[in-house]
């Protein structure tokens, strides 16, 4: 097929958009893929539509490869399934809700295991139709707070969702492990450099989960591998390797000290190397000495707001994303002024273990604090602070929560060697939902033995917009795109850099012959000069670029390839079959 560029709806720009901030934003603006609607909403244009399409093909052909079957669900979601699940409330802010003239509450499906659960509990009541693979690709909305990077993180978004429905746990491990291969698969032909890694599952529940990350410097999620072992998770994912328990026998007992105007846990440790404490002599203080104690509020969905205090070691920060997942789907927020003076046993800057244990304040500490370790902390009065409060003896936590920030160097938990941290894009997430959606919904078939059998779910995302961003990210040069020839808006680029007639005749007559050899064509008729086209050619980012110019007359034209930049000339009564075959292999 040969598209016109004279035909075309396009119009590219010369300078980057002042909003974008990535390079995939800068050049699918400029080579006219998308354009911005408002905030974190982009319309798709002919060039992009064509990209964003090519995926989704790929992903058609290897979701049939497992047994897939397609389905479409609305986008527009009633409120009372996601009521049931409690996911009405666990959402929050992050959803896009609306009331039809009647008043009934509606929500834009952010995700859709509430219906894919009830869609299959109207249709299936026996053993016998399972395994089952359904899914769907469709617009998806989220009402982030931040949309950034162009269609990375918008507001609406296409989503390849699929869910698998079987009568056991083998069933489900065995469908979670198909859809596993057949993300290496798309990933694969797609061009798409990744890393696969353990997650969380958060608000979509169930037990193993892994993201599939797209390697990126701007990238919003940091995972961590092990180089040694191959090991590789999330930050929110990743379990602190605990420590041995240390003996408590003979350690001396806790002491206060005056610290006066230390509440920082700099200002302690400045305090503490200069006051010759027993039990540090012939070393330094270091904040990893100290145990500070961070002070919130937490809400379960519906609930009251509780205290809860978190205590890491001095020289580590909470991380943000760690506290989050291990308080999903509580919400919480720092203690701010108004807070401490509502309690007045915590003494900012200088709480201890013991105020919040006397006071029944739920007390959650950093695996690393295990019995035996000894911390200076806060003793609970103004400038004042306990030096040698051993944990197991002076206080006892009410449990271990994962929210310290991890950090390069850390130990692998499986022990093989010390971890190193990356940026990576969720390009895909696969979980082993279980039973959450089907014990909601009472979704039951009838066993072999006659009696009913509750189904078991896994739920398998991929983000299809996002990828067009993603490859673009990782695909592109200082000049332009470079599309892999899987996405490619068209095969080949043809050039008319000559504007004598009879080179103009033989581009046509050459266009004519690849498209009948199956050459998808970009042709570039326009009037417009040679450097323009050739700039446009390479913004564009097609992987070969044939140019009619002045090797015409010689009886050439020029190849050329997107990717390597290699140029070659062929000869014109060889050009056709000798360029698709160069694109066929």
């Amino acid at each position: 097929m040969i598209t016109r560029m004279s035909e075309l709806f396009l119009r590219t720009l010369r300078d980057d958009p002042a909003d974008a901030e990535v390079p995939s934003h800068k050049l699918l603006i400029r080579a006219g893929y998308v354009r911005p609607v408002g905030p974190g909403l982009y319309s798709w244009l002919p060039l992009g539509l064509r990209v964003l399409r090519k995926i989704e093909g790929i992903i058609r052909e290897e979701m049939a490869h497992i047994g897939g079957q397609e389905i479409l669900l609305p986008a527009l979601v009633p409120r009372a399934p996601y009521e049931t699940t409690n996911r009405w409330t666990e959402y929050g802010d992050s959803v896009f809700r609306l009331k039809d003239r009647r008043r009934n509450d509606y929500m834009l499906g952010p995700t859709h295991e509430e219906l894919f659960a009830l869609t299959v509990k109207g249709e299936y009541s026996s053993y016998k139709d399972f395994p089952l693979r359904l899914y769907q690709i469709q617009n998806k909305y989220r009402d982030e707070a931040r949309p950034r990077a162009g269609i990375l993180r918008g507001r609406e978004f296409v989503m390849k969702d699929s869910y698998s429905f079987d009568v056991d746990d083998d069933g489900l491990k065995k469908a979670y492990h198909a859809h596993r291969e057949a993300y290496q698969r798309i990933f694969a032909r797609l061009g798409v450099e990744y890393v696969i890694v353990s997650a969380v599952s958060g608000a979509m529940g169930g037990s193993a989960s892994e993201e599939f990350l797209a390697e990126s410097e701007i990238g919003e999620d940091t995972f961590v591998r092990c180089l040694e072992s191959g090991y590789a998770a999330n930050v929110e994912a990743v379990i602190t390797r605990v420590p041995e328990s240390l003996p408590i026998d003979g350690l001396p007992e806790a002491t206060v000290y005056d610290t006066p105007d230390a509440p920082t846990i700099a200002t302690l440790v400045d305090w503490a190397d200069s006051a010759d404490l027993p039990g540090f002599a012939g070393r330094t203080v270091t904040a990893a000495d100290t145990l500070k104690n961070v002070l919130l509020k937490v809400r379960e969905p519906g609930g009251e707001w509780e205290l809860l205090a978190i205590g890491v070691p001095g020289d580590r920060d909470i991380d943000e994303k760690r506290l989050g997942a291990a308080l999903e789907p509580a919400e919480y927020a720092l203690l701010d002024d108004t807070d401490f003076a509502r309690y007045p046993f915590l003494v900012k800057g200088y709480v201890g273990p013991k105020s919040l244990v006397d006071n029944g304040v739920r007390f959650l500490v950093d695996p690393r604090i295990v019995d035996g370790t000894t911390w200076i902390t806060g003793a609970d009065a103004p400038n004042k602070h306990v030096v040698g409060m051993v944990a197991g003896r002076d206080f006892t936590a009410d449990g271990t929560i994962e929210a310290a920030d991890v950090r390069d160097g850390d130990p692998s938990p499986d022990g093989a060697g010390p971890l190193v941290s990356a940026r990576g894009i969720e390009i895909g997430h696969i979980f082993q939902l279980g039973r959450k959606y089907t014990e909601a919904f009472t979704v039951d078939v009838l066993g072999e033995d006659g009696k009913p059998v509750r189904l078991t779910m896994g739920s398998y995302g991929i983000g299809v917009s996002r990828l067009v961003a993603v490859i673009a990210e990782q695909q592109h040069d200082e000049i332009g795109l470079r599309w892999p020839s899987s996405v490619s808006p068209f095969d080949a680029h043809l050039v008319i850099a000559n504007k004598d007639e009879a080179a103009r005749a033989g581009a046509m007559e050459l266009a004519a012959d690849l498209d009948r050899l199956g050459v998808d064509l970009l042709l570039d008729d326009r009037k417009a000069s040679p450097g323009v086209k050739f700039k446009d050619a390479e913004l564009l980012g097609v992987p070969w670029i044939v140019v009619v110019g002045r090797g015409w007359a010689d009886g050439t034209v020029e190849l050329r390839n997107r990717f390597t930049g290699e140029t070659r000339e062929i000869a014109v009564d060889a050009a056709a079959t000798e360029i698709s075959g160069a694109i066929a292999g």
